[in-house]
């Protein structure tokens, strides 16, 4: 295509007023909330969907809930449950972002414009536009789920907020310089070999965590 216009003489578009969309995230990080459903299956065949929540700021991520049917009056409560949690927590919230999925209804978006957030949708087959949340959802199914066997959804939900802890309290993160969401790096490195290591297996040893004792 770019040949074919250079051969007729037709130069490069001029570029639109305003930032693109990877500068816009990149400026308005600490203001992005990202969510998305992704499902689980359980050992008897059922498909549950689950909600969670992603800061693109800190990389907090947040378990919101599990259901077989997400209708719209459970998608709104994990909603209302969702900003009653960031005010706890102190957490400013500007942006809210989320894909074109149905279960994503006007009344949902309404809770958040209620609370003053803009509410902005990904384009059609666009998964690009939410990679951070899509980046969080492959992590979950390669190092939990693809590796464990839901009885239940009770289960579902014990394994998750599992990981959701792994993740915010011990998992490094590139975009963290190496720390954990809710865990900064310490001033100094250590010296390893004045510590031992141990070794925590969670989830039922599908994930582990390395600590230094003392």
């Amino acid at each position: 295509m770019w040949q074919i216009l250079k051969s007729a003489g037709i130069d490069p578009a001029p570029r639109r007023d305003g930032p693109g969309w990877p500068e816009f995230t990149r400026s308005q990080a600490q203001g992005i909330l990202a969510l998305d459903f992704f499902t689980a299956d359980l050992l008897n065949g059922a498909k549950i969907y689950v909600l969670a929540a992603i800061e693109h700021g800190t990389r907090r991520v947040r378990v919101l809930g599990a259901t077989g049917h997400p209708v719209q009056g459970w998608v709104v409560q994990q909603a209302r449950n969702l900003l009653t949690d960031l005010e706890d927590a102190g957490t400013r919230v500007k942006f809210v972002l989320h894909d074109r999925d149905a279960s994503f209804t006007l009344a949902f978006d309404a809770v958040f414009r209620a609370a003053g957030v803009r509410v902005i949708r990904s384009a059609v087959r666009a998964p690009r536009m939410n990679s951070i949340m899509e980046r969080w959802i492959g992590s979950c199914r390669r190092e939990l789920l693809d590796c464990t066997l839901i009885w239940n959804q009770r289960h579902l939900m014990i394994v998750l907020r599992e990981y959701e802890d792994f993740y915010n309290t011990h998992r490094p993160h590139r975009t963290l310089s190496q720390a954990a969401p809710l865990r900064p790096l310490p001033g100094s490195v250590a010296d390893l070999d004045q510590f031992r290591v141990r070794r925590r297996d969670r989830a039922g040893g599908v994930i582990h965590e390395y600590r230094l004792v003392a």
